[in-house]
């Protein structure tokens, strides 16, 4: 700490690249590169025409290569060729390429949920069919339960005509009395 000093480097005023100056830069890279392949390939590429230089300096800047500046790579990378077989190299496709009729790669989850939901149906298609061991667990329940409901039914009945006669019978009796 500098007590003559009023803050450190970080407070200094920061320089920002303009973007034309950006663009300049990377054209200069590739036109570095360019002019390196040639002379791999030839050799003429040092001593060719100025004017061909020229040209792909002004095709650059009308539409850029991006297929130059992706096949450059960073460090050793260019050097050594990779044998990985289980290594996806992404290619970005164009809205015209899609193929969207196609038919969709479903992920394991959606296929097991999928897979799911028919077993539930043939389950529930037997259940209502009676196939299935719940289903006539439930069909003897309801048939002990239907014969103890006409069981109590009968019963009650009996009982009603025995009440029945029971009135009938008193009344009778009362009629009797009446009449003596």
């Amino acid at each position: 700490f500098c007590a003559g000093r009023k803050g450190g480097h970080k407070g200094r005023a920061r320089q920002y690249t303009s973007p034309e100056e950006i663009d300049a830069q990377l054209q200069a890279e590739k036109q570095k590169a360019r002019e390196e392949e040639e002379q791999e390939e030839g050799g003429e590429g040092a001593t060719g025409d100025p004017k061909k230089e020229k040209k792909s300096l002004d095709s650059d800047e009308s539409d850029e290569d991006d297929e130059d500046y992706q096949q450059k790579r960073k460090g050793v990378e260019g050097l050594i060729d990779i044998e990985n077989p289980n290594r996806v190299i992404q290619t970005t496709k164009k809205v015209t390429q899609l193929d969207l009729d196609g038919p969709k790669e479903l992920s394991r989850r959606e296929r097991e949920e999928i897979e799911k939901q028919k077993a539930k149906e043939r389950y529930m298609k037997m259940h209502l069919a009676g196939k299935t061991e719940q289903a006539k667990a439930d069909l003897a329940r309801l048939a002990i339960i239907r014969k103890q409901r006409e069981e109590a039914a009968r019963k009650k009945e009996e009982e009603r005509k025995a009440k029945d006669e029971a009135a009938m019978a008193g009344k009778r009796l009362q009629s009797l009395s009446l009449n003596k």
